[in-house]
């Protein structure tokens, strides 16, 4: 058997077997009342001139906050928001004030007065993790000062799960540590997308292949077809030997590889691109070098509509189309399709999920997930640093 017969049809145990811990559920805790709770929130929302404009991510941290407030525990939120040190929660204390009452606790230097004058059922916001820049290299010295606002830790932010940063891996080691209603949903979505109903349907798009190789590499074996779109088709149509023109493409080479022999590996038949000024459909053959490849074309999507049509299975995460660019429709085109279907399905990505909202399709999918890189690591290896870490400390 050749070395592409083995990459094709040889799967091994570790390869598609599931997580199978329990993991240790909010649900599991016993007496809450009156109990200091650090409860590590998903609240990277979009905020524009003071306003947060997606509440997505809110609105999936609820539920874990008002089951704690419920059982009389004091609760202590912490997140972070965006990529500067000096983005600020307090914006997202006011969206999330309107899901649920929260006061605002300022900055974590200076929280722990606040979070002494907690009542039983109340609950505060603390500012930007990432203010503090231990935040970022699981500093032991952050993490402890963390510990001493609670009683015990919860992490319900899958979305950040994959890093190792301070509030995520750190906190575990001094605190007894359990895992929100959120957290759990997301793990228990994907572990089912890891071991398919088939047929199963694969749709990746979004950028950057070297990220994405070793996910292309193991879902090409478990699923019966992966359809790669997006910037990340650039990659493959170019050691293809194909003109993509100007359009983006990674920092990996995928001359010879082997995932370009795979049959069950679909890319689009037709693409939309622009030189800037003229925008065109054309087939794949037909793009100019003064031309930027930036969405799927229609023979494409109808392509995509007989691929999924008797799937049992669609997991899909990230766009078609460049959403920055204004190219929506592949993308807004592909999420009406899904959300007729009857397979069980799970789709990540922020973009993708944006567009799935915005056309009010968000209850018509198995699962949406809150997640981008997270998703796409957990996929992967069938765990996170937060997994890992919560089970280290507990045993």
């Amino acid at each position: 058997m050749t070395m592409l017969d083995l990459f094709k049809f040889f799967r091994t145990k570790s390869e598609i077997s599931s997580n199978t811990h329990t993991l240790p559920s909010i649900e599991g805790i016993k007496d809450l009342k009156g109990k200091r709770v650090l409860l590590r929130a998903s609240l990277n929302a979009p905020v524009e001139n003071g306003k947060v404009t997606e509440t997505f991510r809110l609105e999936q941290a609820v539920e874990s906050i008002e089951f704690l407030k419920n059982a009389g525990a004091k609760v202590v939120v912490i997140a972070h928001i965006g990529r500067e040190k000096d983005e600020s929660l307090k914006p997202v204390c006011e969206a999330l004030g309107l899901l649920t009452p929260i006061r605002w606790g300022g900055e974590i230097s200076n929280a722990g007065e606040k979070v002494s004058h907690l009542e039983n059922g109340e609950a505060i916001l603390l500012e930007n993790l990432r203010q503090d820049l231990r935040e970022g290299t699981n500093d032991e010295s952050f993490a402890k000062e963390l510990a001493l606002l609670g009683d015990l830790y919860i992490n319900d932010a899958f979305s950040d799960s994959h890093r190792e940063h301070t509030s995520i891996i750190g906190i575990p080691k001094y605190l007894p540590s359990y895992f929100g209603f959120s957290f759990i949903r997301e793990y228990d979505a994907l572990l089912k997308v890891m071991e398919p109903k088939h047929p199963a349907v694969f749709i990746l798009g979004g950028a950057k292949f070297e990220t994405k190789l070793p996910l292309v590499t193991r879902y090409a074996r478990i699923y019966d077809r992966l359809f790669i779109g997006g910037a990340l088709v650039h990659d493959i149509l170019k050691a293809r030997g194909y003109e993509i023109g100007k359009s983006l493409v990674s920092d990996v080479d995928l001359t010879g590889n082997p995932i370009l022999e795979l049959e069950n590996i679909s890319v689009p038949s037709d693409v939309v691109v622009t030189d800037g000024v003229k925008r065109r459909e054309v087939g794949i053959q037909a793009v100019l070098p003064e031309e930027y490849i930036y969405d799927a074309g229609p023979k494409t999507l109808k392509e995509l509509e007989r691929l999924t049509s008797d799937a049992k299975t669609i997991l899909w995460n990230g766009p078609l189309g460049n959403f920055e660019k204004g190219f929506s429709f592949g993308t807004e085109t592909l999420a009406r399709m899904l959300a007729s279907s009857s397979a069980y399905s799970v789709v990540g990505g922020g973009d993708t999920i944006a567009a799935i909202r915005s056309l009010g399709l968000q209850n018509r999918f198995g699962f949406l997930s809150t997640a981008g890189g997270a998703m796409l690591v957990f996929l992967e290896k069938g765990t996170l640093p937060a997994i890992d870490a919560v089970l280290h400390y507990q045993k």
